[in-house]
C-alpha cells in the first residue's frame, strides 16, 4: 500500500470511533497522530500530555507551540511515576511503569469524559524493537492506529512533511530518564542536571545528541555528522566548564557517536555473556 493509501486507512480507522484521547508527547509520531485525529474527529479528539520531572522543558515548549499552531483540543495532566519506586529504581523495563501510570490515568479520563478510546503513537517499527511500554498499552486496552494502518516511522515522517508539520524531521525525543544506565536511581535533581546539560548543547547549535548520566560523569553522544563541530578545543573547554557548574565532575565524548538506545547495549552484552 502506498503512503496515500496508508493515510486513508489511518483516517478510516480513526473515524470508526466517535471520540478519542490521544497520548500526545510532542514527538514525531504523537504529533502526526494528534493532527490527523483532529482532522477526522475535530474537538472530539483530545490530545493529552502527561508532564513530570522526566519531561524536558524543550519538549514542553514544543507541545505548546504545536497545539497553538494547529488548534488542538489539548489537556495537560501531571503524572506521578516518580512516586513509584519500581520506576525510580530504573530497571530495564522502566518504561513499563511509566506507561502504566500514563495509560491508567488516560483510561480514568476516558471514563470520566465518556470517550470511546485511548490512542498512542506506536508504529510498525516499534513492534520489532524492545518496548516495555507496549505491554502497558496492551494491559490498558490502548489502541495504536499506526500499527492498525501499517505505518512505519519513515511513513509518519513523510506524511508529516506532506502536511508541513515542523516535527517531520525532529530527532527522536524520549524522556530524560532514558539518559540513565539501568540500575542507576532516578531523582528529580539528576533529571534537572541532564535537562540543563542538554539545553546548553542545544543552545550551542547541536541538534541530535544525548547526555548520558553516569552519576558524577556526563557522557556526550553526538551525531557523527555533528562530531567535527564539537571537536574544537575552545568549545570543549566551554562545555566542560558549564557541565561542571551543573554538577558533573567529569565530562567525556563518546567516540562512537549518538545511537538511539545505546544503554540497551549493556543488556545485549550481558545476555551474550549468559549464553556463553
Amino acid at each position: 500500500m502506498d503512503l496515500e493509501g496508508k493515510e486513508r486507512a489511518l483516517s478510516q480507522f480513526i473515524g470508526r470511533f466517535q471520540s478519542a484521547i490521544v497520548a500526545f508527547s510532542g514527538g514525531v509520531d504523537s504529533s502526526y497522530l494528534a493532527f490527523i485525529a483532529n482532522q477526522v474527529l475535530g474537538n472530539r479528539a483530545r490530545a493529552v500530555t502527561g508532564i513530570s520531572p522526566s519531561v524536558s522543558q524543550m519538549q514542553q515548549n514544543l507541545v505548546k507551540e504545536f497545539v497553538e499552531k494547529h488548534g488542538l483540543n489539548h489537556v495537560i495532566v501531571d503524572t506521578r511515576e516518580m512516586e513509584d519506586p519500581n520506576y525510580t529504581a530504573n530497571p530495564s523495563n522502566r518504561c513499563y511503569f511509566c506507561k502504566s501510570e500514563l495509560f491508567s490515568y488516560l483510561n480514568r479520563l476516558r471514563g470520566e469524559w465518556g470517550v470511546d478510546v485511548v490512542f498512542d503513537g506506536s508504529n510498525r517499527d516499534d513492534v520489532r524493537d524492545y518496548r516495555p511500554g507496549r505491554q502497558a498499552a496492551g494491559e490498558q486496552s490502548v489502541v495504536s492506529p499506526f500499527i492498525e494502518a501499517g505505518l512505519t516511522k519513515d511513513d509518519i515522517r513523510a506524511l508529516s512533511r506532506k502536511w508541513g508539520l515542523t516535527t517531520w524531521d525532529m530527532p527522536s525525543m524520549p524522556c530524560l530518564s532514558s539518559r540513565f544506565p539501568y540500575g542507576v536511581e532516578i531523582t528529580e535533581e539528576k533529571l534537572r542536571q541532564v535537562d540543563r546539560a542538554e539545553a546548553f548543547l542545544r543552545d550551542l547549535g547541536f541538534r541530535n545528541f544525548r547526555v548520558r548520566h553516569h552519576e558524577t560523569l556526563a557522557r556526550i553522544e553526538i551525531d557523527v555528522q555533528e562530531m567535527p563541530d564539537i571537536l574544537d578545543v575552545t568549545l570543549l573547554e566551554v562545555i566542560n566548564k558549564e557541565f561542571k557548574t551543573i554538577g558533573y565532575h567529569y565530562v567525556t565524548l563518546d567516540l562512537q557517536g549518538f545511537r538511539s538506545g545505546s544503554l540497551n547495549e549493556l543488556l545485549q552484552l550481558q545476555a551474550k555473556g549468559a549464553d556463553d
